[in-house]
């Protein structure tokens, strides 16, 4: 890929991002009351994007083999716990990240 391909290729991802980023505000005004369908939509698809996420995570874990998906389940356990616990969403990824990372290279 030469540098013109590359320079276009990163610009128009930012573009992509920034229309992502504002088109919400366009479509939707504040003076007109957001459609029940998007406010839906709003509540329910980060908890299925977490749901996804953690089905793609174990995907490949052998439960026969290796060690046996403990570090994941106990990573996914400790992601939990921090989420009940404080409710930050940064600080349980992080926390399950450091832990699975840690267990992975120091335990198993």
């Amino acid at each position: 890929m030469t540098v013109p391909q590359r320079l276009i290729t990163i610009g128009l991802c930012a573009l992509a991002t920034l229309i992502t980023r504002f088109l919400p505000f366009l479509v939707f005004s504040p003076q007109r009351p957001t459609p029940k369908y998007i406010r839906y939509l709003g509540k329910a698809l980060p908890a299925a994007i977490f749901g996804m996420l953690v089905i793609y995570c174990l995907k490949d874990v052998s439960l026969l083999t290796g060690s046996h998906g403990a570090p994941q389940f106990i990573a996914i356990a400790v992601t939990a716990a921090l989420h009940l616990w404080r409710r930050q969403m940064l600080l349980s990824v992080a926390g399950g990240t450091v832990c699975y990372m840690l267990l992975v290279q120091l335990v198993f």
